[in-house]
């Protein structure tokens, strides 16, 4: 079942009003000392930490209280929706960087364009560009950049050496054939884990491959580039190169005998694979993704935005620009291993000796976000079903991704 939309709940809005104390005030309480008090929604691991970087925004503007309000993932979106139907709702919030094409378009979001001249922390120039495609609507700047992620290779060094690698593989066909050669180690072994419930997954590699997936609101989802890239990740499951149900996490496969000796992930498993193997310490890398016509990577990651109608501005302005400032994402990585979004940051020392985080920084330099188009959401779904079709029930792949494209375009044009 998809979420609900904005318009959805716009026009059920009156329901949704008992609702409101749910979701936290509108920012608009002032202590005994006349300090502004701010609310700010984060989202999932990161709100957890949030509150200790708000503390120090606090000692540097005695004026403000931050009230770090922490929401999981899977209620944020309809929390969300009914602070825009009732224009109650917090003063700044974490948006998903899907997000920002739904709320964008129900103007709940502060165009931050006029006040970059005032907070030059908010600047484009001083963000990674793909990062920055992730915040726009239309003429509107709507979020800036918090946190970013792509996807890069992770291998086992030492099972690669064995097969004949001295580095990862640099291209389709190298990871192709090293993951044949890693499966013929034996019963249970395979070459690599391909995340199947990764909606990114399929459009990632069809972009490595030329694919444009959308132009002029037209998809291509059953174009050559798409199919072939589709019948490749596909080919890594028919030789069982790749398992379907393998039933077991990542870190226990990825370490020992390493069933699974490659995967595909984002940055934060460099900490886990650290915390929870350290017995694979020099036996381990990430690794740009290998290339096709090129290497593009998935960017993810997470933008803060102004809520539209916050009693607050200025001040939920002046807390946007203390998050962009390099020095508070240096805080922010320690506290919570989440990358820093701006560029300068990432001349860091900590980013820059350590080779994995390295890595991060390269891939990133060819990283894209999914299209940022209000129905991607859906068309994002709809692309698990379509392919657990192919991989799990051996179906035609051109058929499946003619009917894809076809339920595709009509969400776009709905």
């Amino acid at each position: 079942m998809f979420k609900k939309s904005v318009a959805t709940v716009l026009a059920s809005s009156m329901l949704l009003i008992g609702a409101l104390t749910a979701c936290g005030g509108n920012g608009n309480d002032k202590a005994a000392d006349s300090k502004v008090t701010i609310n700010v929604w984060g989202m999932g691991e990161e709100a957890k930490a949030l509150p200790k970087i708000a503390e120090q925004f606090e000692s540097e503007n005695p004026n403000i209280k931050v009230n770090v309000q922490a929401l999981p993932w899977d209620t944020a979106h309809d929390k969300l929706l009914t602070a825009v139907a009732s224009k109650k709702g917090p003063d700044v919030l974490q948006m998903g960087t899907t997000w920002i094409p739904e709320f964008g378009s129900a103007k709940a979001l502060l165009d931050l364009t006029p006040y970059v001249e005032q907070y030059p922390e908010l600047a484009e120039e001083n963000f990674f560009p793909g990062s920055i495609s992730t915040t726009k609507y239309e003429n509107a700047t709507v979020g800036v950049p918090w946190y970013i992620d792509t996807r890069v290779l992770y291998y086992r060094t030492d099972l690669l050496k064995e097969a004949g690698y001295d580095q990862a593989p640099q291209t389709w066909d190298e990871l192709k054939d090293a993951a044949t050669k890693l499966k013929a180690r034996g019963k249970n072994k395979y070459g690599i884990s391909l995340d199947v419930n990764e909606q990114s997954l399929l459009f990632m590699f069809a972009r490595q491959n030329g694919s444009k997936l959308i132009e002029n609101n037209k998809p291509l989802f059953n174009q050559p580039e798409f199919v072939e890239a589709v019948n490749y990740l596909n080919s890594f499951f028919k030789d069982g190169s790749a398992p379907i149900d393998l039933g077991m996490d990542i870190i226990p496969a990825f370490k020992g005998d390493g069933i699974l000796p490659m995967f595909i992930s984002g940055p934060w498993m460099i900490k886990l694979i650290n915390d929870q193997a350290p017995e694979l310490k020099g036996k381990w890398a990430t690794a740009v993704l290998p290339k096709k016509e090129n290497n593009l990577s998935s960017l993810g990651g997470s933008n803060l935005s102004v809520f539209q109608y916050t009693e607050h501005k200025e001040e939920a302005l002046k807390f946007l620009a203390y998050m962009s400032k390099p020095e508070t994402q240096l805080k922010w990585l320690e506290l919570s291993n989440s990358l820093p979004s701006t560029k300068k940051a990432w001349e860091d020392e900590a980013l820059t000796t350590d080779p994995n985080l390295k890595v991060i920084g390269e891939q990133m330099n060819n990283s894209e976000p999914m299209p940022v188009i209000k129905p991607w959401e859906e068309i994002a779904q709809s692309v698990l079903t379509t392919f657990e079709k192919i991989y799990r029930g051996n179906a035609d792949v051109q058929k499946e991704l003619d009917s894809f494209n076809a339920k595709s375009e009509q969400i776009l044009n709905k």
